[in-house]
């Protein structure tokens, strides 16, 4: 399993007064985001652990759309139970790489382990860096249906035949700022924002209709300078290959689960299955050299950790966490 790096933090109360806002809170919501390789993992436990010394249970609830599915671990960095230092963990491993998942689904789960949450009077701490997922949970949204089955089968042939990028080009210049949270190689996401775009004239933005929050929310960023966050990555990548990333994918093409199937859009995945099932690799001492695929992949991977802090910028809400220091493992 790789080992996630560990973060010296600030201590919590120096950073922000959680507790006082718990004790004014009738529905508390803790909410921490940030990009990925960031050190979510690290400071929701930090929170949890120094919450749980001041008598309150935290439980976490993953924001993370790849770590809920089953058997993709190395690669999306999920935590392992003996991480978990005994908080209660939820939408970790629920679905299949082949099912499909929605932001409106993830909704509804989230909610109902709030409300579960919240009955057994404890805290509910939403961490990860799916954007709209979180979005549609702390912002209430309500996305706005659209139905028409010629564009929906014009759009899947445009994507089969001029491929996903160039359909991505086409979001980008509808709604610039809607594209920034849409993974371009995300099939299933980036045709439906387009057939949102496209039917009803309006950006994403402004084709979800938010709602006030029912819960009282506190939301926390962790903001890193931008090469340490870079080189982070790297390092993240290359120690999941060290861990036997190539050989989790491998295993996950002998169940039967192909590139193609939605869980294996995860950042890494796609690629190294790719590579595997083509045989595209430069031989080093009789072996694959994947030398060129993890620079491959960081390099995506940091792609997207800017659109996600892109989109978080203009959120007056969050309130920054800037870590002391890293030390990578």
């Amino acid at each position: 399993m790789f080992v996630r790096p560990i973060m010296r933090l600030m201590k919590l109360s120096g950073m922000l007064d959680i507790a006082g806002f718990l004790s004014g809170a009738k529905r508390p919501l803790l909410v921490l985001v940030g990009p990925t390789a960031s050190g979510k993992t690290a400071i929701s436990l930090s929170i949890a652990e120094e919450l749980r010394s001041q008598g309150r249970v935290v439980e976490i609830i993953n924001a993370d759309s790849r770590q809920l599915y089953r058997h993709l671990d190395i690669g999306t960095a999920k935590i392992g139970k003996e991480e978990m230092r005994g908080v209660p963990h939820h939408l970790l491993n629920v679905l299949d790489p082949k099912e499909d998942v929605t932001a409106a689904w993830f909704k509804r789960e989230a909610e109902r382990l709030i409300a579960e949450i919240h009955a057994r009077g404890n805290i509910p701490l939403l961490v990860g860096g799916s954007m709209l997922y979180i979005s549609a949970v702390i912002d209430q949204l309500e996305f706005v249906a659209s139905a028409d089955p010629l564009l929906r089968q014009k759009l899947r042939e445009d994507l089969k035949s001029r491929g996903s990028a160039v359909l991505y080009d086409q979001l980008k210049t509808l709604d610039p700022e809607g594209a920034l949270g849409i993974d371009p190689r995300n099939e299933v996401y980036l045709l439906r924002a387009l057939e949102v775009c496209l039917t009803t004239g309006c950006t994403l933005e402004s084709a979800k209709r938010k709602h006030p929050s029912p819960y009282d929310v506190l939301l926390l960023g962790i903001d890193l300078p931008r090469e340490e966050l870079r080189q982070r990555i790297r390092d993240r990548v290359r120690g999941m290959f060290a861990a036997g990333w190539v050989e989790e994918v491998q295993s996950l093409l002998d169940r039967g689960y192909s590139e193609n199937d939605p869980g294996m859009v995860s950042h890494g995945y796609r690629e190294i299955a790719h590579v595997i099932s083509n045989a595209e690799c430069r031989m080093q001492n009789g072996e694959c050299d994947f030398g060129a695929l993890i620079e491959i992949i960081a390099a995506k991977t940091m792609q997207y950790a800017k659109r996600q802090m892109t989109w978080w910028r203009h959120d007056q809400r969050i309130h920054w966490i800037v870590p002391q220091a890293t030390n990578r493992s």
